[in-house]
C-alpha cells in the first residue's frame, strides 16, 4: 500500500472511482504516461495537437477530474494537458517533491519534456497553483500566461483553522460533514455532490499536512508571466485577503478577482479563465 492512503481498499476504490470517471470524460481525450525523476506521471489530453499548449495542475486531494467543466471549453482552443500531480490521488506516482526546493520545477521539466513542450499557458488551482507559481518564478518566459485560483505560497495559510476542523473529522458523519463545509466554503446546503466527492476522497487519502512554503516579496516581483489570481473573500484555508494584497503589491500588470461570499471551493471559473488564457482584456 502507498503510503498517501490509508488503507489499500481505500487506494484501490480511488483509482477505480477516477478510471470511471475517465471513461467518461466530457471531450475525447488521450491518456498518456510519461517518465519523470519523481516517478510515472499521468496526463489527460485533449484539443487540437496543433494548438497553443495549455496545462493544468489540480489542488490537493484531487486529480484531473477536477477539470471537467472546464475542459469543453478550454479544448476548443488549446492543446490541454491536465497532469495528475505526485503524490496526490490520481494515476501519478505517489512520491512528493519536497516544496521547499527546486524539485517541484524539476518534476514540472520533466513532465514538459516528455510532452514535447517549450513553453504554455498555465492553469493552477490551490496546491496546484502554488506549483505553478513556483515554476513561473523559477523557469523565467517558459510559463507564457498564468491563472490560479485559490494559490497557497502567497497568502498566509491558515493553520488554526485547518486543525480545528481536523478535530472535528475524528467526530462522526454530521461533523465531519461540518468540518468539510466549513473549510472549504460550501455553505450550509447545496453543493451536495461536492461534498460527497471531497468526503469520500479524504476519508481514504492522506494529503500533506505541513504548510506551503510562501514566495517573498522579492521572488513575486521577478513575474513578468500575465497573471489572473481569482481567490474568494471566505477562503478559510488561506488569506484571501493577503494574496489580494501581495500580488497587487508585487505584480502591478497583474488581475486580481475577490470573489464576495465565496469560500476556497472555487465554482467553476471557465468563462474569465479562458478570456485571460486567450490574451483577452476583460470589460
Amino acid at each position: 500500500m502507498s503510503a498517501i492512503y490509508r488503507t489499500e481498499d481505500g487506494e484501490r476504490w480511488l483509482r477505480q472511482r477516477y478510471l470511471r470517471a475517465l471513461d467518461h470524460a466530457p471531450v475525447p481525450t488521450r491518456r498518456l504516461t510519461v517518465p519523470t525523476r519523481e516517478g510515472e506521471t499521468f496526463v489527460l489530453a485533449c484539443g487540437p495537437e496543433e494548438a497553443p499548449p495549455l496545462v493544468l495542475l489540480h489542488g490537493s486531494g484531487a486529480n484531473s477530474a477536477h477539470w471537467f467543466p472546464d475542459l469543453p471549453a478550454w479544448s476548443e482552443h488549446f492543446r490541454v494537458y491536465s497532469v495528475d500531480l505526485v503524490g496526490e490521488p490520481g494515476l501519478s506516482a505517489p512520491t512528493r517533491p519536497e516544496l521547499s526546493t527546486e524539485a517541484s520545477a524539476l518534476w514540472l521539466d520533466d513532465v514538459l519534456a516528455e510532452l514535447g513542450v517549450r513553453d504554455t499557458a498555465m492553469a493552477g488551482m490551490s496546491l496546484g497553483g502554488w506549483t505553478a507559481l513556483d515554476y513561473a518564478i523559477r523557469r523565467p518566459g517558459r510559463v507564457t500566461r498564468l491563472a490560479m485560483g485559490c494559490p497557497g505560497g502567497v497568502g498566509a495559510q491558515r493553520r488554526w483553522s485547518i486543525l480545528g476542523a481536523g478535530l472535528l473529522m475524528s467526530f462522526g458523519a454530521r461533523a465531519r460533514q461540518r468540518s468539510v463545509r466549513y473549510l472549504v466554503g460550501l455553505g450550509r446546503s447545496g453543493n451536495d455532490a461536492v461534498l460527497d466527492e471531497i468526503m469520500a476522497v479524504f476519508s481514504r487519502f492522506r494529503p500533506r499536512t505541513a504548510s506551503l512554503p510562501v514566495f517573498p516579496d522579492e521572488a513575486l516581483r521577478t513575474l513578468g508571466t500575465p497573471l489572473q489570481v481569482t481567490v474568494g473573500d471566505r477562503d478559510r484555508m488561506f488569506d484571501s485577503e493577503e494574496t489580494a494584497r501581495r500580488v497587487r503589491a508585487c505584480v502591478p500588470h497583474a488581475r486580481v478577482r475577490v470573489l464576495p461570499g465565496v469560500g476556497h471551493a472555487l465554482t467553476p471559473q471557465t468563462g474569465p479563465a479562458l478570456e485571460f488564457l486567450r490574451g483577452g482584456v476583460p470589460g
